[in-house]
């Protein structure tokens, strides 16, 4: 008799839409990073280490994949998808960016500041669009 197959429990991921007041304007901007592996542009976000809290890793990864350093806001919607045939689920902040410089690296090889609506249209995957939104909406209630 074939052993029943069991679910798989989902690949654990943090990260955040980090945003900051234009230098020029004052208005807000979103930062979005380009991952050559993927040829993507999406928020800056990563794979928890074993036992890492998600708030944790979800600074990490934006100090690791933009060079900033963040203060974590309003907790966002949590993305549930595939990615590789395998189930995910990424815990998403809104969050500050307070200092910093970006530098290429194997993960993130180019980093950009864009207004809202340009950031949503730049974006490579729909689920990524309406983290935008919720970020704003949190901004909106401080």
């Amino acid at each position: 008799m074939a052993e029943p197959i069991q679910p798989t429990q989902p690949v654990q991921a943090a990260g955040c839409v980090l945003w900051r007041r234009s230098p020029y304007d004052g208005a807000i901007e979103i930062a979005l990073v380009h991952r050559p592996k993927y040829d993507d542009w999406s928020h800056p976000k990563g794979k928890l280490k074993g036992g890492e809290e998600p708030s944790r890793a979800a600074v990490r990864e934006v100090r690791e994949e933009t060079g900033m350093e963040c203060v974590l806001g309003a907790r966002l919607p949590t993305a549930h998808y595939l990615a590789k045939g395998l189930r995910k689920e990424v815990h998403y902040w809104a969050a500050q960016a307070t200092g910093g410089s970006f530098e290429p690296n194997e993960e993130v090889d180019r980093l950009l500041w864009l207004p809202p609506s340009a950031a949503r249209r730049h974006l490579t995957h729909d689920r990524d669009r309406p983290l935008i939104d919720a970020a704003l909406a949190a901004l909106d209630r401080v």
